[in-house]
């Protein structure tokens, strides 16, 4: 079994900065960001109109031609996040915060209430949609993660968190309502 270290494919003048928590086996095997047989971002992304044509896991290099970015937090593979120290989130974030900082991203959309919940573990628990957080002064904007193993949520309330995704990121009065989310009056 090969492993590989997943590129970013981050360009600056991204409207969307998606950040995953880590590549899973399969993705590394493959080199390409949810490769997972059973995960749902791709067609998330068509589904949301995000993207204006059907992409898989090895188009993973063009989310830029949309403006969209993809990033880990954690950079090496693992078959689950149980696995995870918290002092790799920590980390992370450090290395996150630099790429914000060189590319300017508008949102930062993090895949999963897990990474909201090691990044800022003080924070209210966090609904999807936009938050009062931000990473490396952009607004940060929840979704869920789109792995086969989340149960969680179905596939119609992914879908809906991720076209109030594009739709805040597509006008900028409602960017403007991200970075004042819930804060407090």
């Amino acid at each position: 079994m090969s492993i590989h270290r997943l590129p970013d494919h981050i360009q600056p003048g991204l409207q969307i900065l998606f950040v995953g928590i880590n590549p899973g086996l399969r993705s590394s095997q493959t080199g390409h960001h949810f490769a997972g047989y059973s995960n749902r971002f791709w067609k998330l992304l068509y589904d949301s109109r995000l993207v204006t044509e059907p992409l898989t896991y090895q188009d993973d290099w063009r989310l830029p031609e949309w403006k969209l970015g993809l990033t880990n937090i954690i950079c090496r593979c693992s078959p689950g996040i149980d696995v995870l120290d918290p002092s790799e989130y920590r980390r992370g974030l450090s290395r996150l915060e630099g790429k914000i900082t060189q590319y300017h991203p508008q949102v930062v959309a993090f895949l999963g209430v897990t990474i909201f919940r090691m990044i800022f573990p003080g924070a209210v628990s966090p609904e999807l949609g936009a938050t009062r957080e931000r990473v490396a002064d952009v607004p940060l904007f929840l979704l869920p993660n789109p792995s086969g193993r989340n149960a969680h949520y179905s596939y119609d309330r992914m879908l809906a968190a991720f076209r109030a995704l594009r739709l805040a990121a597509q006008r900028p009065a409602v960017r403007r309502q991200i970075s004042r989310a819930r804060a407090p009056h």
